[in-house]
């Protein structure tokens, strides 16, 4: 009996795979548990249709933070913050206020989990920030701190 993977099982394959198995596996285990599915044309067809179109929103949403990291790294965004008698800043600067930074000086929606701080910037300057874009992306976010 010919089946369709859909997850991945242990000594058996992995998802998206038609593998030939023996009939009581194949319609106790396999499919009765949800780990497979028959392999007919009907089956075969859709789930290559499916795996297209997987494919195609994770090249859209690859493109997309490319795009993003572009825009990032061709940009310097500046940041107005309280200093205090002693040069440095009254508190740090923090992801939210970088997130809204992005997106009221370059329309850039980017959550603040998403911007990772290695030190906290609590001087006046510029500093680089890093942001996770997904798939492996990273950008870079050039940061001007100055006195307000």
């Amino acid at each position: 009996m010919k089946v369709l993977l859909i997850k991945d099982v242990q000594g058996t394959g992995k998802a998206g795979e038609v593998k030939d198995v023996k009939d009581g596996y194949g319609k106790n285990f396999l499919v009765g548990k949800g780990f497979a599915l028959m392999a007919t044309t009907e089956v075969l067809a859709k789930w290559a249709e499916d795996e297209k179109i997987k494919k195609d929103k994770t090249d859209a949403e690859i493109k997309i933070a490319n795009d993003i990291k572009e825009n990032l790294d061709s940009q310097k965004f500046t940041i107005k913050h309280k200093v205090g008698a002693n040069g440095h800043l009254i508190g740090s600067v923090t992801n939210k206020e970088i997130s809204e930074i992005l997106l009221a000086q370059a329309s850039l929606k980017i959550d603040k989990k998403q911007i990772t701080l290695k030190s906290k910037i609590k001087t006046v300057g510029i500093f680089e920030v890093d942001c996770k874009l997904g798939h492996g992306i990273h950008g870079t976010i050039k940061i001007d701190v100055i006195a307000e």
